[in-house]
């Protein structure tokens, strides 16, 4: 077959989904398959595919994208593309229709989200009838999608995420790290415990401002900092109201100069070069990106003893307090702050592992071998 493969990703949103195709983009390349886009003209998705060095069809509309189905199959014709592969549930409409009127497209399937009802009703089993391989990108929610979608279980794969550990490993001379962390108001003794991420409820902020509180309260000695790391508005992908509530809660605690509002930032891999100590809160992760970030910087990381996340993080690598609980967050972080050669241990094996079961070399490697049917069973 062709090593050719059409990404579709509808969404007018920007977050981990949208963001995957143009991050494996290279890989892919790399291997030798040429990739094609399909993406919502004007959006973010459209903007990252032509940032990737791929030019993508475009379409008006999501409602309309089933008007285009004559025209894309002409395309594929033309481009001798026999692989197909969608990202969002709702764009399974176009890709199971275009397979189902060219029955030799192979078609695939990322749950990003984690499915969170029953899907077997008689469009669903249409839908995902049509599909070769549905990924789970995590056992989390491969168990979910098990129990919820309409499919054998041996057509629903775990894949992991993967990330190119490389720009991750530190760089910096020590002033311009010093710097760094003056510019997010960082005091040179104390310990810097980041946290990055959409602000946004499910993510967690507010149980961390919480465990803050309570680190400040019984371990009055111990030096930290917070930093907040993430879009303060909607078109950075925040919920102001949150926000808001968030810098409500700071100030009610008395910790306004203990914790800093970073903003948005394209700079992580460096930022994790300011931080002592990363904090995954969210409720439940279908994968956990940022943790396996922070773990190729070298970093301590303390994530929610909940959803993937116990997949990638574990006592020689990190630390799991139960999801919302911020005592038992406020008693990982004073483990923490309080023991510079445990932060350095975790961060060593954190890297270790990442580099052993999470690059995005060996993603893209069992990716395109099931684009190629030549996956493992």
């Amino acid at each position: 077959m062709t090593r050719k493969v059409l990404h579709i990703c509808l969404s007018t949103g920007w977050g981990g989904l949208e963001m995957y195709p143009s991050r494996i983009i290279p890989e892919l390349a790399r291997q030798g398959w040429d990739v094609h886009g399909l993406a919502l003209a004007g959006s973010r998705v459209a903007q990252s595919f032509r940032e990737a060095g791929v030019e993508p069809l475009t379409l008006s509309s999501k409602g309309r994208a089933p008007l285009a189905a004559r025209r894309l199959l002409a395309y594929l014709k033309a481009q001798g593309i026999e692989v197909l592969h969608c990202h969002k549930s709702s764009d399974l409409r176009l890709g199971a229709l275009l397979a189902t009127l060219r029955p030799s497209l192979k078609l695939f399937f990322t749950d990003h989200m984690g499915v969170t009802r029953p899907k077997k009703d008689p469009y669903h089993r249409w839908a995902y009838g049509r599909v070769t391989r549905l990924f789970s990108i995590s056992e989390a929610t491969r168990a979910r999608n098990l129990a919820a979608f309409p499919l054998p279980a041996e057509r629903i794969r775990r894949l992991y995420l993967g990330i190119d550990p490389a720009p991750y490993a530190p760089r910096l001379a020590p002033e311009a790290v010093a710097g760094l962390r003056h510019e997010l108001g960082i005091p040179d003794a104390a310990v810097a415990i980041g946290l990055p991420g959409r602000l946004t409820p499910g993510k967690g902020q507010a149980v961390w401002v919480e465990a803050l509180a309570g680190l400040a309260r019984r371990y009055p000695r111990l030096a930290w900092h917070g930093v907040l790391i993430g879009g303060l508005t909607a078109e950075e992908g925040s919920a102001p109201a949150f926000v808001a509530e968030l810098r409500d809660r700071v100030a009610e605690h008395g910790l306004d100069s203990r914790i800093t509002f970073a903003g948005f930032r394209r700079d992580l891999p460096r930022l994790f070069e300011a931080l002592d100590v990363v904090c995954v809160p969210s409720r439940n992760e279908a994968f956990g990106l940022t943790v396996i970030e922070a773990m190729a910087a070298g970093k301590a990381v303390v994530g929610s003893a909940s959803g993937a996340l116990p997949e990638l993080l574990d006592a020689d690598t990190g630390r799991l307090p139960a999801a919302e609980d911020p005592e038992d967050w406020a008693e990982r972080l004073a483990e923490l702050v309080e023991d510079a050669g445990l932060r350095e241990r975790l961060g060593k094996a954190a890297r270790a592992r990442v580099v052993e079961r999470f690059t995005l070399d060996a993603h893209v490697a069992a990716l395109v071998a099931e684009y190629a049917g030549q996956a493992a069973p």
